[in-house]
């Protein structure tokens, strides 16, 4: 288990159609605001305001084929342009288990990375991927290379 201190959250918010919204800024848009996003949101915030991951670096949700499913994975963190961290984002309330880690060793197997880090705002897990392939447990998240 990985030991997340969440910052203070400080996003835009607003309310629109009934249903609260917050700015991502990443994307660049207004995001309805769910469980999950509200755990993709915070922890992407805890990489930039507390370990000084560049906001550049980050692509969420993008898409992907494994095998003949389409996927879109929660949030991928670059490094020189390549892939190095997977992150799959869960809401509060849902267990991080085998078929997380089977859902991002999925996404890993067509976005090779460095990286795998499971989280649902509660827990976070993370793992290493070692040159011979192996998946090791971490019990810190890497500083971001520079």
């Amino acid at each position: 288990m990985i030991q997340v201190d969440f910052p203070t959250p400080d996003f835009r918010m607003r309310r629109q159609a009934g249903k609260d919204q917050l700015f991502d800024p990443i994307r660049k848009k207004w995001i309805v605001i769910t469980p999950e996003e509200w755990v993709r949101q915070n922890f992407i915030q805890y990489l930039v305001k507390s370990l000084s991951y560049p906001a550049t670096c980050f692509a969420i949700e993008k898409s992907l084929q494994v095998g003949e499913l389409y996927r879109r994975t929660d949030v991928v963190v670059y490094h020189q342009h390549n892939p190095w961290m997977l992150i799959e984002c869960k809401e509060p309330d849902v267990a991080l288990n085998e078929n997380t880690l089977q859902q991002l060793l999925g996404y890993k197997s067509v976005i090779p990375c460095s990286y795998l880090v499971a989280t649902n705002g509660n827990l976070t897990l993370g793992f290493a991927i070692e040159t011979s392939g192996s998946v090791v447990p971490i019990k810190t998240l890497p500083a971001y290379p520079q």
